[in-house]
């Protein structure tokens, strides 16, 4: 088992959990989260005032995937969140030891 952790652009958010649905994956969680890469931030204009935003609003979304679709996984989540433009978002995989339902006590992929 792999758990995805996917950086991606808040507006982004169904397209990927469409795409991520169409595999059979329905589990997820997300959690908003403010960081920064390449970009470095930006500067905005509110009310005449310039300011430096120097942590950008993104979504983190985490799946944890049976091995063998992992790849489709991956695909998916790439396709539905770019746009093309910098500030897309990152993808990070590693691996799950284990997996438990604390309901029913199913461990490894039935627990997911």
């Amino acid at each position: 088992m792999r758990k995805v952790e996917a950086i991606i652009q808040p507006h982004k958010l169904d397209d990927v959990r469409q795409a991520l649905s169409k595999l059979g994956l329905m589990g997820m969680t997300v959690t908003e989260v403010k960081g920064y890469g390449r970009q470095k931030g930006h500067t905005e204009l509110y009310r005449g005032a310039e300011y430096f935003v120097d942590l950008i609003p993104k979504l983190k979304l985490e799946v944890v995937v049976p091995e063998g679709r992992l790849d489709a996984c991956l695909e998916a989540i790439t396709e539905a969140a770019r746009t093309g433009k910098i500030g897309d978002g990152k993808v990070f995989v590693t691996g799950v030891g284990m997996a438990l339902r604390i309901r029913t006590g199913e461990q490894g992929e039935g627990a997911l």
